[in-house]
């Protein structure tokens, strides 16, 4: 059994897309926040959780609402396409309305921006265990979020390259180019990805398999299974309240707390992010051989003892981007392995259902985070904010450590059966 990586590869550019820009929104959101509108941390915590607020329900429901309808060019695609023109159209506004700094254009257009990106993120990221066989979604994941990385690479690069130093930023021009990267990864999946013709492929492949918990037409979880379910979900809360809470805020706490000016942040950010880049397809590899669970209770020390000595630094030293490069490996084996695991629970035509679910976790987090952390850092002292992720990710352990299921199981049904996951499409 082999993983298509070609199909995979492009199946990955609509989540290349998604990531380039959430990382706009994390980075320059904020600032556009403190240093246009004069907005304090807390109330800009709040402002930066509208998106998740919003994804709490419309990714369940968009989620839900792919698995059951039925189009030419597929039932996720779509979503992806629609909610790509709708997205780019919205944000190239946001740097306009920043520039004649007008707050009820910002907030209008930020929100419109928000909307798009809510329908189609749960259908996108959904395409791909709909057309991965369950024991190579983690691999098929590491490509997943590797093409993410990407994603939010070429973004940091140009917020190091266009945001100056000195002086108020026109983001114009960066908004822009994402923009443009955007529409054009999009319109490459659309143009090499047959969904149709792919998911007829996987109806086929599983038509002999019963899932793990679905057994023989049974329409409830089994209650070993649904406890490992809660616990797997609460683990993401806790995960996501940790680290969203430092994504969010760290442009500001490298301006703020530690002296780094302009777009300085962006090349520590990029450090992080390449590390996770290196890591994704690895951590799929090694979770092949010692299980999901295992895995991610290794990135998520990584990360909590990592974020307890990042909380020693007062002033930016080197050092710290030695930590950053941790951070991205423990981030990469959390994130490849989590979202499989969910899934691996899903009845096999409720896989948008479920990514809805993963995303309820992870979206109410970074609804409470932003605004929670944002208090501290405003009341208490910019100090606090790795501290504070140290706590959640402690947490998160504890919860994961008693997950039972979702790991994968690796059949081997017959060769005819497997041949079309080898070819190009």
């Amino acid at each position: 059994m082999k993983l298509n990586y070609r199909r995979t590869f492009f199946i990955g550019l609509a989540f290349m897309s998604i990531s380039a820009f959430w990382q706009i929104y994390d980075s320059i959101i904020p600032l556009i926040l403190k240093h246009t509108f004069e907005i304090g941390d807390t109330l800009a915590g709040g402002i930066m959780a509208i998106d998740n607020v919003l994804a709490l329900f419309m990714l369940p429901l968009f989620g839900a609402f792919s698995d059951q309808i039925k189009t030419g060019i597929g039932k996720r695609m779509p979503f992806i396409l629609g909610g790509t023109a709708l997205a780019v159209v919205a944000m190239v506004l946001i740097p306009v309305a920043d520039n004649v700094i007008s707050l009820p254009l910002f907030v209008v257009v930020l929100f419109l921006a928000l909307v798009a990106m809510s329908t189609y993120r749960s259908p996108a990221v959904a395409l791909m265990p709909d057309v991965t066989p369950k024991p190579l979604r983690s691999q098929a994941n590491g490509i997943i979020n590797l093409m993410g990385a990407l994603g939010a690479v070429f973004s940091l690069a140009l917020i190091s390259f266009l945001v100056p130093d000195v002086g108020k930023p026109d983001y114009l021009l960066l908004f822009a180019i994402v923009a443009v990267f955007m529409v054009v990864a999009v319109a490459i999946l659309f143009f090499t990805i047959k969904e149709n013709k792919i998911a007829k492929e996987m109806a086929a492949y599983d038509e002999p398999e019963k899932d793990e918990v679905a057994a023989e037409g049974s329409q409830k979880m089994d209650p070993a299974v649904k406890r490992s379910f809660w616990l797997i979900l609460a683990s993401i809360f806790f995960w996501f309240f940790s680290y969203n809470a430092v994504t969010t805020a760290f442009s500001k706490y490298l301006q703020s707390h530690l002296g780094v000016a302009g777009g300085g942040f962006a090349s520590s950010l990029m450090i992080a992010t390449v590390a996770a880049v290196i890591a994704f397809i690895p951590a799929g590899m090694i979770a092949a051989r010692l299980g999901r669970k295992r895995t991610i209770l290794t990135g998520i020390v990584v990360l909590a003892v990592s974020f307890a000595l990042a909380s020693l630094f007062t002033t930016f030293s080197p050092l710290l981007n030695i930590l950053l490069v941790f951070v991205g490996f423990g981030w990469a084996a959390i994130n490849v392995n989590s979202y499989p695991m969910v899934v691996e629970m899903a009845k096999g035509p409720e896989i948008g259902k479920y990514t809805g679910y993963y995303y309820t976790a992870s979206m109410s987090a970074q609804i409470l985070t932003p605004v929670l952390s944002g208090f501290f850092l405003e009341h208490v002292g910019y100090g606090t904010l790795f501290p504070y992720a140290t706590v959640f990710m402690i947490l998160a352990f504890l919860t994961m450590s008693q997950v039972k299921h979702g790991d994968s199981k690796l059949i081997l049904p017959q060769k005819s059966k497997l041949e079309f996951l080898d070819v190009e499409d």
